[in-house]
């Protein structure tokens, strides 16, 4: 447990550095993860016995990962079309199973398109964003004590708007694995899916619904003033996509054979294991802010 906490705490630091700084750290960052979670896949399908595309899939992920930075949408759609194309090619060139080059296909759709949303979500938009709730805090305290030198900072405080948005998707993220695994230990007794992961239950995904919307109308509208509805929905959208995400993850280990998809994190397991849920709510929230224009 405390190596777990050690991990958590120093992720959540190394995550808070790169979503604030954005641009190359961030859209890097996510490409390195990327392709670690490929590595995962791979490997747990290597153990269970099917080669995959290694290489031509590595590449071919980095290529639609720099396409979503730069936001060239057709681009991306040119790379995954083309790299797909390839694989499948592989059959003839190099008499690969055909069972093969369809988990290679679905493992790069699986990894690359997920955390493709993730960055086009960071750059969805860079106009300037006020944290909100620090403002009024901060012009509250510098109105009514004179501390204006020391609360100018505050005033000034801001963040572009992707940056906010990436925040709600992570502290909800977060906060949808954080209910669910506290709330169904103390009090879950009904399982969701026993043949697919046992310890979860329908009391966690209760729990993760209300934690997660609570969570959303918290971050979403107190600290970044959106619309106390369209958080609400939002944090239910995630709430719901972060379970499935985490399933899916668990049918994956379970036809492989594999506990854990790696061991960057330890204590935790590798980055499908922490990044699972974010495979599905990245997606989610990204299509959700488009429908809904929060922006």
């Amino acid at each position: 447990m405390a190596l777990r906490i050690i991990t958590g705490v120093i992720g959540i630091i190394i995550a808070a550095v790169v979503i604030q700084l954005g641009g190359v750290t961030f859209s890097a960052f996510a490409i390195f993860l990327a392709l670690v979670a490929w590595h995962e896949f791979s490997s747990a399908f290597n153990r269970a016995g099917f080669d995959t595309a290694y290489f031509l899939g590595a590449i071919t992920l980095v290529l639609i990962l720099c396409c979503a930075w730069l936001g060239n949408i057709e681009e991306l759609l040119a790379v995954l079309t083309l790299g797909s194309l390839a694989i499948f090619l592989l059959t003839v060139i190099l008499s690969m199973r055909p069972t093969e080059t369809c988990i290679s296909v679905a493992g790069l759709s699986y990894i690359g398109l997920p955390f493709s949303h993730l960055i086009m979500l960071r750059f969805m938009a860079d106009d300037p964003h006020p944290v909100q709730s620090l403002l009024n805090f901060a012009t509250f305290v510098r109105e009514n004590t004179g501390a204006a030198d020391a609360l100018q900072s505050l005033t000034s405080l801001n963040m572009d708007d992707g940056c906010a948005l990436i925040w709600i998707l992570f502290t909800c993220t977060w906060a949808s694995d954080s209910f669910a695994y506290f709330i169904g230990s103390a009090i879950g007794s009904h399982r969701l899916a026993p043949s697919i992961s046992p310890n979860k239950t329908v009391e966690g995904v209760l729990g993760s619904l209300v934690g997660t919307i609570l969570t959303a109308v918290v971050v979403g509208s107190f600290l970044f003033g959106f619309a106390i509805t369209q958080m609400a929905l939002a944090g239910f959208l995630m709430a719901i996509a972060a379970t499935l995400g985490d399933l899916v993850e668990s049918v994956l280990k379970r036809f492989t054979g594999v506990k854990d998809s790696g061991f960057l994190f330890p204590g935790h397991g590798g980055v499908l294991d922490r990044f699972d849920s974010f495979i599905y709510t990245a997606p989610v929230f990204y299509y959700f802010i488009l429908v809904s224009k929060i922006i």
